[in-house]
This record gives structure tokens, sequence and C-alpha cells, in this order.
């Protein structure tokens, strides 16, 4: 039977050096080994680290501002655990003292003379895995809310509660008056930090919405093109064009399946879902989802500091568990909101073409680069995408 084994990727590093004689003896060292990017300065790293997904490490000098590298790193929760080794000419005890008190992860001489790097990395690569999904697990993700974005959220949405409580009166009468039923609906959501919260709705849909959902796979927006074939043999096409049995059979809720046939159908399924034309939506419900009135009770879990009024979507528990990648994980790295990037670039143009990678790369883009100035943006353009041109 052949053997599948986890097999790790080259291991992919920023070196950065202006240092010519050091740059060329690490490539000579290193270079079959390892993936390098050599930058010049910390600056570029940085503005790196922001627009691409991070490198397994950055070996940085302490001479082209090192150790102010490492503060900014460690003060950014989608970097606060890469791996981050400086190098000097010479070492004392001093600098190494230093640069562990600032939780740098290792030192070496520019010429790599002492210690073995690859073993180093290796370990780093492995333990930056292991605590992600150890925060995946427990929900500890880091999330910290600037101050200015709080008090924004307090003084709006306590000023829009006041507002908007007859509509709110009002509203709630119809809903018990269309279809029986609560008023308000809860659902369990994974917001910032992996954490997970109740986020309030006008109840929009039939009270058996959530028995339906599994039924309705055919509907989703975001499923992938390429169809998974399922067949009652549980034989994946190579087994059942050589006519023998399963080669590569494992065991499941005590079953034996393919193991390809079981990770194909795996790798098939998407994690958002989000339907056109619902059936389960009631006849006011409709109204106020295309009118978005239907959200304005998270104006109470935005008070609350459940989410934020921009960030990125909290997602359902079975959408969020998808997202557990190393990757992916960065899109929890930000605070979580009512409105958000992806509903204004998209969702409100009426488009139904956003795939699940581009929703995905706009919510981490979000939790990288979110600024006062960047929800003030977002806020403005919310009200055109409020009446969304299509039944989503």
């Amino acid at each position: 039977m052949e053997n599948y084994e986890y097999s790790q990727p080259q291991k992919k590093v920023f070196l950065v050096e202006n240092d010519s004689d050091v740059v060329v003896n690490f490539l000579k060292k290193f270079g079959q080994d390892i993936q390098v990017q050599v930058l010049g300065s910390a600056e570029e790293a940085l503005q790196l680290l922001k627009t691409k997904y991070a490198p397994d490490a950055v070996i940085i000098s302490k001479y082209l501002g090192g150790i102010k590298f490492l503060e900014q790193v460690r003060e950014n929760a989608w970097t606060k655990t890469l791996p981050v080794i400086i190098t000097s000419n010479e070492l004392n005890y001093g600098l190494v003292k230093e640069i562990l008190n600032k939780k740098g992860d290792d030192v070496f001489t520019n010429k790599f003379d002492r210690g073995d790097l690859l073993v180093r990395l290796d370990y780093f690569i492995r333990r930056r895995h292991y605590v992600a999904m150890q925060q995946t697990k427990s929900n500890v993700l880091d999330v910290k809310i600037p101050w200015w974005k709080r008090t924004f959220d307090v003084l709006s949405t306590g000023a829009a509660i006041l507002l908007l409580s007859p509509l709110l009166i009002i509203v709630a009468i119809l809903i018990k008056l269309d279809s029986k039923g609560p008023i308000v609906y809860k659902s369990k959501r994974v917001g910032a930090g992996y954490k997970i919260f109740d986020l309030y709705k006008f109840r929009t849909m039939r009270t058996d919405a959530d028995q339906l959902i599994k039924n309705m796979g055919d509907l989703n927006m975001y499923s992938k093109e390429k169809n998974t074939q399922k067949v009652n043999d549980g034989l994946c096409d190579t087994c059942r064009a050589k006519g023998i049995n399963c080669e590569q059979s494992m065991y499941l809720d005590g079953k034996t399946v393919c193991e390809k046939q079981y990770l194909l159908e795996k790798n098939s399924k998407v994690a958002f879902m989000k339907f056109q034309n619902d059936p389960r939506i009631t006849r006011l419900g409709k109204f106020l989802r295309n009118t978005s009135i239907d959200e304005l009770p998270q104006l109470f879990n935005i008070f609350t500091g459940d989410i934020s009024l921009v960030g990125n979507r909290p997602l359902p528990l079975y959408e969020a568990e998808k997202l557990t990648t190393d990757d992916y994980i960065y899109r929890f790295a930000g605070p979580g909101g009512l409105t958000g990037l992806w509903q204004v670039t998209k969702r409100g143009k009426g488009k139904k073409d956003m795939t699940e990678e581009e929703r995905i790369q706009l919510d981490i883009e979000y939790a990288k680069n979110f600024s006062f100035k960047m929800d003030l943006m977002i806020i403005l353009k919310t009200f055109p995408a409020l009446l969304q041109s299509e039944n989503v």
C-alpha cells in the first residue's frame, strides 16, 4: 500500500541584510535548503508582511533596525507568532538578553558559524503550527480593539438605538403577526480572536430553517465548480478502474472508507454558504433582508462589545471551523463587525460572482490594515449597499 506522510515544503525566509558579503555567504550555505527573499530594509519587510502571507521566519540584521522591527512584529495580531531571528557581528550576553526579553526567537552571528539554523527553523515552523492549532481549539487569539474604535462604537450605537427604538418596536410587532416563532433570532457566531457569542437578528426565516440547510447544497452561491463524484461502493476512480478492493482504506466513524475519496470530498466542501431566492425566508423577511433592517438588533451586539460597527463579519460555527489553517485564521485577527470591506466591495453592487477565496482575502486585508480612515470609508460606502439588487 502506498504510504502517505506529511512532507514539509521548502522553508521560506525573508533575509533583511544590505551587506553583500553576508548575503552571498548565506545563500551559499543555505540557498539549496531554503527559499530566500533578500530585502534591503526593515520597512520593506514590514510592507511585505502586510501584503503577502508571512514567511516561515524573518532573519534581520541588528544594524538595520532588527530590534525595533521585532517590537513592531510582536504588536500585531497577525504576525505576533512569526519567528524572528536577529543577526549581529558578535554576540554578547546583553544582546541575547535584550532580544529574548522582547520575545525574539533566536540570535546568530551574521556568519552563521555557530548553531544549526536549519534545525532551528524546523523547530520554529512546527511550534508555530502547534500554537495556531491550540489557539483555534481554545479560542485564545489575542485581539485588542483600539480605544478610538470602541469609543465610536458605544457613542454611535447608543444614539442609534435611542433614535431607532420606534422602528424596532414596529418591526417586532410585524414579525409576530407575519409568522410563528420568536421575534429575535440568536445564532452562535465566531468573531474576533475566534471567540464564540450570540449574534442577534430579526427573524426572517421559518423556524425550521436550520434543519432545511443540509438539503440545499446545490443552491449555494459559493459552491465550487468541480463536483465530487459520489459512488455507492466507496472506491476511488483508480481502484475501480483496476477492478480491485481499495488500496488505501481507512476507518472513519466505524466504517471502512477510501482515503483518496474521503480527502476528495472533504476538499470539495466550501466554507461559506449563501443562497439566492432562499425558500426558507418569510414574506416580511424578504423585505427586512433587502433593506438590511433585519440586522438592526446587532446594534446591541456592538454596544455590548461582541462586535464592532466595522469589521469582518462573524461567521457561523460551521463556516468558521473550515478556516483554521495558518493562512485563513488571520481573518479572525481583526475585529468582528456589522459591516465590512467585502460587503461594500461587491455585495452592495448586486454582484453574485464573489468567490469564497475573494471574500477571505478581503477579510484578511481588513484585519491587517484597518484604521480610522478605512472604517470611515467603509461606513460611507455602506449606505448605498443597504438596498441590494439581489435576494441574498
